[in-house]
Order: structure tokens, then C-alpha cells, then sequence
């Protein structure tokens, strides 16, 4: 016999803090005679035990306040323009929704915990949204201890310790795949990076592609150990005998072409590059680039949405997957 799970109550929060139930019901109720530190734990617990009522206080108290740290050096890989209409829609949302969000623009090669540290305290904010930011233990932990609630915009968590909202990475890649596969391509291959878990999902979606196929097979180079020159020459000499390659996003696939181009008439016949994100630059190419669509507004969008439910008490960490689709440029050739 199934049973669901029993909601929490104010013995749970009491059990928690060490404190009577009586303590808990008046701190709730805001009553006089509860210091502001016992009133603000019962608060937290409440919130973190998923307790549910209209009296529980939403991280931050009610002046919701929040800044988003975005990146623009080599934490995002070089992306700063896909944060664009990521950054925008964010904004629209939380006027929309009575959020007071503070958008900081930091350029830095890394981003460490003091520098988070300093600009939520500099903003006042009691959440933060981490644009191309992953999670890391001290991070998760600090924000737990100090009631902070945060989603990773554009990123993941495998560990399930923050909540994020990121594009449809596995069955953008996927679709990528089973698109080069349908036009005829029998070996292709996956040009990718190792340090993004958003990254990591499109080499999962190439390889699931590849292995239900009937009889396609994958090359898996990474940047690690191939640079886009080598990976340029070592197409060129027909060194890894594929006709096909997908690229880990738009501005890797751009710069491909463009070395492939420098000696044409040596290119191999037929082959096609995707890409990945619809960067502006997917569309200058000529011909235009054949990619996958990240709708990046409902990304920003999305991320708002997602860490109000937090203020508002939601202790339940999501993932939010954004749909993509494919755009059909001229750099897929049909074969076979």
C-alpha cells in the first residue's frame, strides 16, 4: 500500500531548532516577546522543511532583492554575446514580477566565491542568478548556511544541489545528430570541451544519436587535446575519415569553416558542420550556418521565475529544461 509523504508542521521546525512548538506558532505569527534572531531561524527552517503557509516569511524577508552575475571573459568561454537576450528578458521579468534585481556585468578569467560573496553583499540581495556559473561545494554550502537562494542560469548541477534553467542540451545535440545521420552521413564527428556538465549533455546527445542508428559511427576530439587548426588539417589530410562534423556551439563551428576555407579546393566533398546555439554569427556565414536555436529569452525568463518560487519558500531543487529546434542553414550537404 502506497503512502504519501507526511507534510511538515511546526513540531518539525521546533525538533529542528531545539525550541518549544509554542515558540514556532508565536515566531510564525510575528508575535511580541520572540527575539528577531529565534523569529528569522523558524523562518529559515520553515523554508527549508518545505512548510507551508501564508505566515512564513520569503527568503529576504519581503523587500526582494537579488543580483545576476554575468560573466564576460573567460569564465563564459568567450559566449558574453548569448547573454544578450538572456540578460534583457531577466530584467523584464523581475520588474514584471516585483523583483529588484541588480544585473552585474563581471569580467573575470574565474569566478571565485569572495567575488560572489562581495556582490550580493554590495547589492543588499538575499538571492542570486549565476549566468554561465557552475556550482561548487563551497558555493552550495555558503548559500545554504547564510539562507541565499540561487539558480544557475544556462548551467546544471548533476549533484542536484542547485536549481538551474539551461537549453535542451541532450536533445539539441540529438536532433544535431540524427540530422547529419538523416542526410546521409555515416561518420561523423564531435568536436566538444570538457568543463561545462551543459556541454558534457550534448556529447551524451551526439553519442545516444550515433548508437541508435543503423550503422553510423562517432569521433569523439576535444579541445583538450585537438585545436581547431589541428582539428582543420587533420580534415583536410581525411585524417579521421568522417564526412560530417558537429561542433560543441556556433563560434567553434564558424572558426572551422573558416580554416577549412583558407585551402578549399582541398576540403573534402560533401562535408557539413552544425552547430550549436544560433549565435548572431551563425547567421553572417555564407553560406548561413546550419545550428540549433536556443531561445535565450526564455532562459532569462525562466530563471526569474524559477528563483521567486525560492523566496517564496520552494525548497525543492528543479531543473528547467528550455526547448531548441534546428535551423537549416547551407552547411549541410546531403550524401549518399
Amino acid at each position: 500500500m502506497s503512502t504519501s509523504a507526511r507534510r511538515p508542521n511546526q513540531a518539525d521546525i521546533a525538533a529542528k531548532l531545539g525550541v518549544s512548538v509554542s515558540t514556532v506558532s508565536r515566531a510564525l505569527a510575528n508575535e511580541a516577546g520572540i527575539s528577531e534572531a529565534v523569529r528569522l531561524d523558524v523562518h529559515r527552517v520553515a523554508r527549508s522543511l518545505g512548510y507551508r503557509s501564508k505566515h512564513v516569511m520569503p527568503a529576504g524577508g519581503f523587500n526582494r532583492r537579488a543580483v545576476a552575475l554575468v560573466p564576460l571573459g573567460g569564465a563564459t568561454g568567450g559566449l558574453s554575446g548569448f547573454y544578450v537576450g538572456i540578460v534583457e528578458a531577466m530584467r523584464l521579468e523581475a520588474t514584471a514580477v516585483g523583483l529588484d534585481l541588480d544585473v552585474r556585468l563581471i569580467n573575470e578569467q574565474a569566478v571565485t566565491l569572495d567575488l560572489v560573496k562581495r556582490y550580493v553583499s554590495q547589492a543588499a540581495a538575499s538571492a542570486v542568478l549565476l549566468a554561465g556559473i557552475d556550482a561548487w561545494d563551497e558555493l552550495v554550502a555558503w548559500c545554504a548556511e547564510n539562507d541565499v537562494q540561487a539558480v544557475l542560469v544556462n548551467g546544471s548541477d548533476p549533484g542536484m544541489r542547485m536549481s538551474s534553467v539551461s537549453p535542451a542540451n541532450f536533445y539539441g545535440a540529438y536532433l544535431a545528430t540524427n540530422y547529419l545521420i538523416d542526410a546521409g552521413h555515416r561518420r561523423i564527428l564531435h568536436y566538444t570541451h570538457q568543463f561545462r556538465p551543459t556541454i558534457r549533455e550534448r556529447r551524451r546527445g551526439f553519442e545516444a544519436a550515433i548508437a541508435e542508428s543503423d550503422g553510423a559511427e562517432g569521433v569523439i576530439l576535444n579541445t583538450e587535446t585537438c585545436s581547431i587548426g589541428e582539428l582543420c588539417e587533420g580534415i583536410l589530410a581525411n585524417r579521421y575519415g568522417v564526412t560530417a562534423l558537429f561542433c560543441w556551439n556556433d563560434i567553434a563551428a564558424v572558426e572551422l569553416i573558416e580554416g577549412l576555407r583558407g585551402e578549399e579546393a582541398a576540403m573534402p566533398a560533401h562535408f557539413s558542420i552544425i552547430g550549436f546555439d544560433d549565435l548572431p554569427l551563425a547567421g553572417m556565414t555564407a553560406p548561413r550556418l546550419t545550428t540549433i536555436h536556443v531561445e535565450r529569452e526564455a532562459i532569462g525568463r525562466g530563471a526569474v521565475r524559477l528563483l521567486m518560487q525560492h523566496m517564496d519558500g520552494e525548497p525543492v531543487v528543479q531543473q528547467l529544461e528550455i526547448g531548441v529546434s534546428l535551423v537549416a542553414g547551407g552547411t549541410v550537404q546531403t550524401v549518399g
